[in-house]
């Protein structure tokens, strides 16, 4: 998620907990601490591709953040101690605050190594958008809550029934992930195509109306299904280029993305130059992460050795009221196939 919820996020764990006793400070602690596994964006790992696919790696890991909350749980109570809370109850805080960050990271599409150091596929529940108001919201209200009238010596309800609230909400999240993919499978089964990779995010700002992509060999479908469409999705088939993957064969950053996107990506030759485009993020045709992996001398295609990222549009207002207004109404139809082809445009 963005960084402000995150903070947010984490002020919230600590004044549940600690709250009574840091007073506003809990507020401050746990927005810092809420923030710190984001910190490994300041590395450089080589290349875009290694920034992108090793973010929210070993500083989003379980086991790392575990033994990094005994570390701080050591050091304060070394250096800073309050008798007033037990040791137990400062390393559950600690822990938690640094723990949710990264399970909220999950639920979005980007793509999270929690069980790092296995070499699993990052995990990527893609429910939530990556900033998403109504998650946010009640944090936000517990925090200036807790600002404004303090938390010292109180019992600290503000900041557990927002957690409450926002926690709910999460889980609402799946249901709507699973509504989506469920109708679209319909369409699929009844027009005879085959169930490939099927991959389903909330289009930008909720989690009302949902994009739902299915991967057919060299072909893509995308669907926009809403929670309140009174008829069945319509499928979009889409070029993907899915036949220029093999002048990526020896590209260790097209097997790289691959592994970090379960095979979810587009390509386009541009030029000279073979562009791959990650599917999962963003909007349909407006996706922040593409990269030129190959080019051609003469009649060979080469890997390009030093990749970087390809500069992306970010969309204009007058589309993003055109997507909410789908949420509303499932006619007319947005054009999907028009939006994606924009890519090779770009």
């Amino acid at each position: 998620m963005d960084s402000i919820t995150q903070a947010l996020l984490g002020a919230t764990v600590q004044a549940s907990l600690l709250g009574r006793w840091q007073g506003r400070k809990a507020l401050l602690y746990g927005a810092v601490l809420g923030t710190l596994p984001d910190l490994d964006v300041v590395i450089d790992y080589g290349d875009a591709v290694a920034d992108m696919t090793y973010h929210r790696g070993f500083s989003h890991s379980l086991l790392v953040l575990s033994l990094l909350a005994v570390a701080l749980t050591w050091l304060a109570r070394r250096f800073r101690p309050d008798p007033n809370y037990t040791g137990t109850r400062l390393f559950l805080t600690i822990w938690l605050v640094l723990v949710t960050h990264v399970v909220l990271d999950a639920f979005t599409s980007y793509g999270t190594q929690l069980l790092w150091p296995l070499q699993t596929p990052p995990i990527a529940w893609s429910s939530v958008f990556i900033i998403d108001p109504i998650y946010s919201v009640p944090l936000l209200l517990a925090v200036l809550g807790g600002a404004i009238f303090g938390l010292q010596g109180r019992s600290p309800r503000w900041p557990s029934v927002a957690l409450v609230v926002s926690t709910l909400y999460l889980g609402s999240t799946l249901a709507g992930k699973q509504m989506a993919e469920a109708r679209t499978e319909r369409v699929m089964a009844e027009n005879g195509i085959e169930r490939g990779q099927v991959f389903s995010t909330p289009t930008p700002f909720n989690t009302l109306l949902w994009r739902v992509i299915v991967v057919d060999g060299d072909d893509y479908y995308e669907a926009l299904v809403s929670w309140l469409d009174d008829d069945e999705p319509e499928l979009v088939r889409i070029p993907r280029g899915g036949q220029l993957a093999a002048v990526l064969a020896d590209s260790p950053q097209h097997a790289r993305l691959q592994w970090f996107t379960g095979g979810v990506l587009r390509y386009d030759q541009i030029g000279d130059q073979i562009m791959v485009t990650d599917l999962r993020l963003g909007m349909t045709g407006f996706h922040p992460f593409r990269f030129a992996l190959a080019e051609r001398n003469g009649e060979e295609w080469a890997p390009i050795p030093f990749v970087e990222r390809s500069p992306a549009e970010r969309g204009d207002m007058d589309r993003l009221k055109l997507i909410w207004n789908r949420i509303w109404h499932q006619q007319p139809a947005l054009p999907l196939a028009e939006w994606a082809a924009e890519l090779n445009r770009q």
